[in-house]
């Protein structure tokens, strides 16, 4: 009886050992992912690629650059696989959607569309990673819950440059994350060469949050294109933010002709909505920014107006305008003047997106998207789905990474106490908040925002966004019923390994006191003058 006893315990050790060895270590989990035995296949620096039927070049050339980073891989051994990379009409109709299968004969990655191409070689990728070369005969079936999955970055307040973002677009692209939010213009800087107005980045270029004075920082057109360009590479849009009618400060220092003031707290914040040039002024920037932009997507704002336009009550332009267009209030000049902007976008071929604030005007539906940020305000975003609004969910708690992510955390933003820890996005899920009578196929996607008030260097950007971009990857990838946060948390500690490997400066959540919380630069007294 003792015998039979070790027996049985040995084979379910044995059989918790194979599970645990072939359970998969995707980030984002898989729909489907199966093993049909425990046998594995080798593979090497050499690995090759060959094209299917319809199958594009972007999917092979990205896995050839990256699985030569991989430096564990032998140089040669026994001879892998080929991937073989097929376009073809399968059952699963989503565009992103992609089939993995690993046999010792061959890796196939089959798609409906290059871009699901794109998702099944990175998850190959990470199998090879987390399983040393050594690959299980995965079965992979897989798709994503939503086409929008989003990370946005402000570099007004602070500029990180080029080389920088590119490294946030091959993380980005190594989740599967596939909209990338450019937060380009705002109070402290203008940071997009426009050339027909070229003191926007000389004059409005200058300064940043923690620095009025500080060398004028941003983007040419050739930068822009670029990194463009290498997003496109790895699967993701690139959408400019062009701040309006507030947050304009940075611009107006450069063109002060077209300012409608601001506050003592705020000042020049906004654009001036009463005269006429600047509609033909902001247009002509549209137009320039929209060619720089293939996805024709370009958030114009539109939010927190009422910090600095107190001076609207008293300018003749304005009171004007109100008078000739019956506008009864300032935030109906407020929702005028974007109203306007839409239509100048619209006829560039370009759709419009706002923060939420813009959920109040009546656009077209097929054209507008809508960015719910205010979690204290549900009603907000059952406004914009009851109107039928394409709406990006990314509400402070818990998809603002500006937020603290510890309690011993000091440095960052916490709302009546509550941040944002790893855990609290991991468990988020957008379809708690949708009302009984819309559908859920409003809802885009989600999307996590990083401010840079507390942000001034790579080292504390990278402490904020990691781990918790991969929590972001999930929820916006992964169904709920197939999230496991357990298996989430042990799945996400051998990518803190390849944080450590690439030099990033990550927080550890089982580890919280390995890197200490770092300390942003203070703000210095800025010298201007309202």
């Amino acid at each position: 009886m003792k015998l039979k006893k070790t027996f049985l315990l040995a084979a379910i050790l044995w059989g918790y050992h194979a599970y645990a060895q072939t359970k998969c270590p995707v980030i984002p989990m898989p729909a489907s992912a199966t093993t049909v035995d425990d046998a594995t296949v080798a593979i090497d620096k050499k690995l090759q690629t060959r094209l299917g039927a319809k199958a594009g070049t972007n999917a092979a050339g990205y896995l050839k650059t990256e699985v030569a980073k991989i430096t564990t891989l032998p140089d040669a051994g026994k001879k892998a696989p080929a991937v073989i990379l097929s376009i073809a009409k399968l059952e699963n109709t989503n565009p992103e959607y992609y089939e993995l299968q690993v046999t010792d004969k061959a890796i196939n990655i089959t798609a409906n569309t290059d871009k699901g191409l794109f998702n099944g070689v990175v998850t190959l990728l990470q199998l090879i990673r987390n399983e040393a070369g050594q690959l299980h005969h995965w079965t992979i079936k897989d798709a994503p819950q939503y086409g929008w999955r989003g990370f946005m970055l402000d570099e007004s307040r602070h500029f990180f440059g080029k080389q920088k973002v590119k490294s946030l677009l091959d993380w980005m692209a190594y989740y599967k994350l596939n909209k990338f939010h450019w937060h380009l213009t705002d109070e402290p800087g203008w940071r997009i060469e426009i050339k027909q107005y070229p003191k926007l980045t000389s004059i409005g270029g200058i300064g940043n949050y923690t620095d009025p004075k500080a060398p004028a920082t941003f983007y040419t057109q050739a930068d822009v294109k670029e990194i463009v360009r290498y997003a496109a590479e790895r699967n993701i849009d690139v959408i400019p933010e062009i701040d309006m009618p507030g947050h304009a400060t940075a611009a107006n220092n450069a063109y002060p002709e077209y300012s409608g003031g601001g506050s003592k707290g705020h000042p020049e914040f906004t654009f001036n909505p009463g005269k006429e040039a600047t509609y033909s002024y902001l247009t002509n920037i549209l137009r320039e920014v929209n060619q720089l932009f293939p996805a024709h997507m370009i958030h114009l704002g539109g939010d927190e107006v009422s910090y600095g336009n107190e001076k609207w009550s008293s300018n003749k332009d304005i009171q004007a305008l109100m008078q000739r267009e019956h506008l009864a209030n300032l935030k109906e000049v407020e929702l005028y003047f974007m109203q306007r902007m839409s239509d100048s976008l619209y006829k560039l071929n370009s759709k419009m997106l706002a923060w939420d604030e813009m959920a109040e005007v009546s656009l077209p539906k097929d054209k507008t998207i809508i960015y719910w940020w205010r979690h204290d305000k549900p009603n907000t975003l059952k406004m914009a789905l009851e109107k039928g609004y394409t709406t990006v969910i990314c509400p402070r708690l818990p998809l603002y990474f500006d937020f603290v992510q510890d309690s011993a955390h000091k440095h960052g933003r916490k709302w009546s106490k509550l941040y944002n820890p790893v855990e609290s996005v991991y468990r988020f899920s957008p379809l708690t908040l949708l009302p009984a009578d819309v559908s859920p196929s409003l809802v885009a996607g989600m999307q996590a925002n990083l401010w840079t008030e507390t942000v001034s260097d790579t080292k504390r950007l990278d402490y904020l966004l990691f781990p918790r971009i991969c929590a972001l990857a999930e929820i916006c990838w992964t169904a709920p019923e197939k999230k496991n946060e357990a298996d989430f948390m042990q799945r996400l500690q051998p990518q803190l390994k390849l944080f450590e490997a690439a030099g990033l400066y990550y927080y550890d959540p089982f580890q919280p006191n390995l890197h200490p919380e770092p300390v942003p630069k203070k703000k210095t007294i800025s010298d201007y003058k309202d």
